[in-house]
């Protein structure tokens, strides 16, 4: 029996379905805050009339009618499954989408029944996944990708009879799109949410392989169906990208941040050429996106760079530890690159389609460790770039917190520089420039109301002061003239910085006392408070001045401090083990000092 004739047996179903669509897409005439979901009710009732129309055409058809009769109601399932997962009833849309299932079993790779148990199947998928059942989740979706793949390895065509779907039911697919097309759409959301079910089951390479295949896929597809949500796809492929830098895969990440930024400079040209063909509103809202977006990928790009900064500095400083032990057989460079696992292959995940378009782009940041300050200058004035753009969208007035951060990635961008710095006044000058960014911002903030953001900040800052004062102190040790006076200021000032911050941060945390026996420190803070008082007694020591009353008091606040976390980690078992080498360090120095002070006050009564 034809499509035609069918259509013209059943012309109620037909009609109702009509009536299902255009109630959908009746959005003004009922107030959605007092009933949000009337519409869908209603629709939902209409469907319970056609389910009613095809149970009595089954049973008083003929047995070539069955078939076609059998499809109509499995795709009346779906569309009640639909229904009610968007009026939040998930158990019951679940039922319907498994009676779906029942009534296609042994028709899933025909022309007709593909479809409809595709979307059924990537229908469930979504469901489990809110129930947060992943692993369950994975069986149907592991089911319709089976099925798609299936299907294409046939010799069966997308028939007439694919297109009940696109005829008789809600799903929302693009006007226009071939039966081949809609299958082809539906695959790639089955690809889309294995991404995600992999994702909560902590299995992140597969998860990162089926993102990719996801985004692959809808480039491919753009050409055809034009529906590419272009600043959403470059967000989603910088995205990726984090993974790939997690895992030390440059090239993968720098590929996927080459196509993220290739294809926004595609949607801005693309945004320039409609700017006088569209409403202005809405012109303004796409581009405001679109500056956001691209403040999120500039963030990506520079924690690319900042991360291979990071672990460059990281490969020379073992590099050099094994040339320096004896006992170790010098190994080759060679040793020190990344090695490829096998079962984890990264090499075929690319845009074969981009390849052209992205190669003027690829070349403006290695994807190679860095070896001398040379390499990591051009990487630096790269991640200087970004940040610069990012911090154009994410502003201290309007986006506090994520400008912060964006202030502490060039604090960090500085520091690794630094490090392939050999000049000790270029080193300083550096971390200067650290000092500067970081405090003019927590300035700028209400410890109030940035309490966690001021604390990262005053941490770092005290980091920082003692950065440069361990340089100043290396200077003055092979100075011919230990007591120049300009040198032993700029000393004091260093170590008397560190610690005014780490007091800033000790006094933000709540009771914090200077009796170590009467207060506990949250878990999360613990290690960083006692941490800063160690780094406190060392400060202490650092000053100099040739005032012995000056210098007995800098031992006494050295003790102190030392004697603070003795004291913690005699009533907090916890810490003492957090604290192992720390604390024995502060034993052996509090046993030691006493002696000095001793000495000195002896010098002070003879004078």
């Amino acid at each position: 029996m034809s499509f035609e004739q069918f259509n013209g047996k059943l012309s109620f179903i037909k009609e109702k379905f009509a009536e299902i669509r255009n109630l959908l897409d009746d959005h003004l005439k009922f107030d959605f805050m007092r009933e949000p979901y009337i519409l869908k009710y209603a629709a939902i009732n209409l469907l319970k009339e056609i389910e009613v129309n095809l149970t009595d055409s089954i049973d008083n058809g003929q047995e070539e009618d069955k078939n076609l009769v059998m499809l109509l109601l499995a795709i009346t399932y779906l569309n009640r499954g639909i229904l009610y997962a968007d009026t939040e009833e998930l158990k019951t849309a679940e039922e319907q989408f498994m009676k779906c299932v029942d009534v296609l079993e042994g028709r899933e790779l025909e022309p007709e029944g593909v479809l409809p148990i595709l979307v059924t199947l990537n229908q469930l998928g979504i469901i489990w996944s809110q129930w947060h059942q992943p692993a369950k989740a994975k069986i149907f979706l592991d089911k319709a990708e089976q099925i798609y793949k299936d299907f294409i390895n046939t010799k069966n065509s997308c028939c007439d009879l694919v297109d009940l779907v696109l005829n008789f039911c809600i799903i929302d697919t693009k006007e226009g799109l071939s039966a081949k097309q809609v299958l082809e759409k539906m695959h790639t959301l089955t690809l889309y949410y294995q991404a995600q079910v992999y994702g909560a089951l902590q299995d992140h390479y597969k998860s990162a392989v089926y993102c990719h295949i996801t985004l692959r896929r809808q480039l491919e597809q753009n050409d055809i169906m034009q529906d590419l949500d272009y600043v959403e796809w470059a967000l989603n492929a910088a995205t990726l990208s984090q993974y790939f830098i997690g895992n030390k895969r440059f090239t993968q990440a720098r590929h996927h941040l080459v196509a993220a930024s290739y294809i926004l400079q595609k949607y801005e040209n693309m945004m320039k050429e409609k700017k006088n063909q569209t409403n202005s509103r809405i012109v303004a809202a796409e581009y405001e996106r679109f500056k956001h977006r691209s403040a999120d990928i500039a963030r990506c790009w520079a924690k690319y760079g900042i991360l291979l900064l990071s672990l460059s500095k990281h490969r020379l400083i073992q590099e050099a530890e094994k040339e320096s032990n004896p006992n170790n057989p010098r190994k080759s460079k060679l040793d020190f690159n990344m090695k490829n696992d096998p079962e984890k292959p990264f090499d075929n995940l690319k845009f074969d389609i981009l390849m052209d378009d992205i190669k003027p782009f690829i070349n403006q940041i290695t994807d190679k460790y860095l070896l001398d300050f040379n390499d990591a200058k051009l990487v630096f004035l790269n991640i200087q770039k970004w940040l610069d753009q990012a911090k154009s969208y994410y502003t201290l007035d309007s986006h506090a917190s994520d400008y912060v951060e964006i202030i502490q990635d060039m604090s960090q961008a500085y520091k690794y520089l630094a490090f392939f710095e050999e000049n000790e006044d270029r080193q300083a000058k550096m971390h200067k420039r650290r000092i500067d960014v970081l405090e003019a911002t927590v300035k700028e903030l209400n410890p109030q109301y940035y309490k966690s953001a001021c604390r990262q900040i005053w941490l770092e800052l005290s980091e920082t002061y003692s950065d440069i004062l361990d340089i100043k102190l290396e200077r003055l040790e092979i100075s011919e003239d230990k007591t120049d006076s300009h040198a032993l200021i700029k000393i004091n000032h260093l170590a008397k910085s560190a610690i005014k911050n780490f007091r800033f941060f000790l006094d933000s945390l709540e009771n914090n006392s200077t009796d170590a026996k009467t207060i506990t420190y949250p878990h999360d803070f613990m290690k960083l408070a006692l941490s800063s008082y160690f780094q406190m007694g060392r400060l202490y020591s650092k000053i100099i001045s040739l005032d012995k009353s000056i210098q007995l008091q800098n031992i006494q606040n050295t003790i102190n401090a030392y004697q603070f976390l003795i004291d913690y980690c005699e009533t907090h078992p916890e810490a003492a083990e957090m604290m192992k080498q720390e604390l024995r360090l502060c034993k052996e120095l509090v046993d030691l000092l006493p002696v000095k002070i001793i000495k000195l006050r002896q010098e002070l009564l003879e004078q």
